[in-house]
């Protein structure tokens, strides 16, 4: 059984202000637009086989969860089973979630978001590329969350490195 952590990240105009280096005793200035265009990451990531599956999508919902557990499952190897662990948000709880033969669902308890370390990799890419930036309009952040989450699993053991956690032995 492979173990999957799954979450969502909106990634938008009115952006995240990461810290930023600058020199003692000055106060840098960093770019927050005012805008409301977003769009959602739907991020799955596991760690033990060093695999992430990533959607760029314009809303948040079960058709999308579903569009995305569609794409995990499809990445999981013939005759492999997935636990698929995520919070529980009312998309991922639905009744309406159709269920796929080779993925089991598991939320995590509420308000435990320390528990999924999908949320690093939010952080990560906040970090590193979608953070202290102005978008143009939608496909500006389209664009720059597909290059953000393609950078960050290009790197060979980053998932299987930010990803683990001790407690997860199957």
């Amino acid at each position: 059984m492979d173990v999957w952590f799954q979450d969502e990240a909106r990634i938008g105009q009115k952006g995240t202000l990461t810290r930023t280096w600058a020199l003692k005793g000055t106060r840098p200035r960093l770019v927050r637009q005012q805008q409301f265009e977003y769009a959602y990451i739907f991020g799955a990531v596991c760690p033990a086989r060093d695999e992430a599956v990533g959607l760029v999508m314009p809303y948040v919902n079960t058709e999308a969860m579903l569009v995305h557990l569609e794409h995990i499952s499809a990445k999981v190897p013939q005759g492999r089973h997935a636990l698929i662990v995520l919070d529980k948000a009312a998309w991922h709880t639905t009744k309406r979630l159709k269920r796929f033969s080779n993925i089991t669902i598991m939320p995590l308890p509420t308000a435990s978001p320390e528990l999924n370390p999908t949320e690093q990799v939010w952080q990560v890419l906040r970090d590193e590329w979608l953070g202290n930036r102005s978008f143009d309009g939608y496909e500006d952040i389209l664009e720059s969350c597909c290059q953000a989450w393609n950078a960050f699993t290009d790197v060979p053991g980053r998932v299987k490195h930010l990803c683990s956690r001790s407690w997860v032995n199957l």
